[in-house]
């Protein structure tokens, strides 16, 4: 299944083709397939990279065949142990991922107050509604306050907000009272989600 990379001894170098045909072998179309159900044995890691700008990388250089992205996206499973893996039912490789999974790169908003629904649109074409079952968080660094927002996907994937996407959030946030202050957010789902940290909107 694999071979020496001469570019990093030691490492291997999976055949694409292969891991594409087993991807396929699972289904037809668009969209997830049933990782969590797959529990095959670890099988190395892959010089393949996810970037901070949502583009997918492979020994170096750029994929730009969008439907093989998607049906590599198809595939990921990230684990308990942190780490984000294509996974087939016969093989579990492991990829890195600089910042997260996808980009949300639209966010449609439905209704308004408790009733509010949120709907993101990733870079892969995936739709997600936020809710309880699928949380919009927001990191926030400690010494510059900048933002980093993120929404759960499926599973342990995300996707990072792009910047026009937490823009528009802000513009419906609502300000909640909580035992550290308060805090500036948006309803989604029936929960309720902090854009920033208590007092953060007030500095």
């Amino acid at each position: 299944m694999s071979m020496p990379d001469s570019l990093k001894p030691g490492k291997p170098s999976f055949d694409l083709s292969a891991l594409i045909k087993s991807a396929r072998a699972q289904g037809d179309g668009e969209g997830a397939r049933p990782v969590e159900k797959w529990h095959p044995d670890f099988c190395g890691d892959m010089d393949m990279v996810i970037k901070a700008d949502g583009s997918w990388w492979h020994e170096g250089g750029r994929m730009t065949r969008m439907p093989l992205v998607k049906l590599f996206a198809s595939i990921l499973r990230k684990d308990a142990d942190g780490e984000t893996y294509l996974v087939t039912p016969v093989e579990k490789i492991k990829i890195q991922v600089e910042r997260a999974h996808f980009i949300a790169t639209r966010v449609d908003i439905e209704g308004e107050g408790d009733e509010q629904r949120l709907f993101f649109t990733t870079n892969m074409d995936e739709v997600v509604e936020a809710g309880p079952q699928r949380p919009l968080r927001v990191e926030t660094d400690p010494e510059t306050m900048e933002p980093s927002p993120f929404i759960t996907v499926r599973g342990r994937l995300e996707a990072s907000l792009a910047r026009p996407v937490f823009y528009e959030l802000v513009e419906h946030a609502v300000e909640c009272e909580t035992p550290n202050g308060k805090v500036l957010g948006v309803m989604g789902g029936g929960a309720f989600f902090p854009l920033g940290p208590a007092g953060a909107h007030e500095i």
